[in-house]
């Protein structure tokens, strides 16, 4: 028997579907100790009340992680991003060929990368052109398509052709969610697809993600990762999610932001 009466279980099942973007049946069962029908009670009430939205399985908060603009998620956890970009441009050798994706982390890191020579960079993302479009020792290739505004970073067929004709050293990817069981999140298909031929074409793949992002799954389309890929994050991350990711072969680095000692 649950330890909660219904309208707190209720009340918990809607900030856990805001929180993650998505609940299923079978976890809600498991993590308040009722049984399942319970749970589609619960849920059927919660739709009923307009506070959720059913779906196969489960039901998702009816405004779910609406997609944060690059804008919007510049500021967000700096001082994590920092320290992921850093290390992932110390890994970075001369002659090296890369591919950048879009998003704030790995525009952070084509900030990092300003100062190396005799690199080539291909990216999606329109931060890492901004960033290194003065650079005059950095060979940069665009990977044209459709931008996407919310992301400023280009999909689609063309983005995805291009893509077919180089291979890379290295590819730095970002994302909106990290999920052990599905990969990683972001809010459109299409960046998924993309993501995920992005991988296929590089030696290395690695994701820089900031400790938030751990265990988030806030949209519902996912790229599926090759088995040797690596994790960047910062020493804010679950340490039950990092144990599970190593358990399934990831490599992942904890970085340690800077941080203010009077903040």
């Amino acid at each position: 028997m649950s330890a909660i009466g219904s309208k707190d279980r209720r009340d918990r099942i809607v900030r856990l579907a805001t929180t993650t973007g998505l609940a299923s049946v079978d976890e809600l069962s498991q993590l308040f100790g009722v049984t399942a029908s319970t749970i589609r009670r619960d849920l059927a009430k919660l739709t009923s009340d307009g506070r959720l939205a059913r779906t196969y399985g489960g039901a998702m908060a009816l405004s779910a992680h609406p997609e944060a603009s690059l804008r919007q998620r510049t500021g967000e956890a700096f001082e994590a991003k920092q320290a992921i970009a850093r290390w992932a441009a110390e890994q970075v050798r001369p002659g090296e060929t890369l591919l950048l994706d879009a998003g704030s982390t790995v525009g952070a890191l084509a900030h990092e990368l300003r100062t190396a020579k005799d690199i080539m960079v291909a990216t999606t993302g329109l931060t890492t052109l901004q960033a290194l479009s003065d650079v005059e020792t950095i060979h940069v290739e665009c990977l044209g398509g459709t931008l996407r505004p919310l992301s400023q970073g280009f999909v689609g067929p063309l983005t995805e052709a291009a893509l077919e004709r180089m291979t890379f050293d290295r590819v730095f990817l970002g994302t909106d969610g990290i999920s052990p069981r599905h990969g990683i999140c972001e809010a459109d298909l299409r960046q998924t697809r993309l993501k995920e031929l992005m991988a296929r074409r590089a030696d290395q793949v690695y994701v820089l993600a900031h400790a938030a992002k751990l265990g988030r799954r806030p949209f519902h389309a996912w790229t599926a990762l090759p088995e040797d890929w690596t994790l960047v994050t910062d020493d804010a991350a679950d340490p039950h999610i990092l144990e599970e990711l190593r358990a399934q072969g990831v490599t992942t680095v904890v970085t340690e932001p800077e941080r203010d000692p009077t903040g």
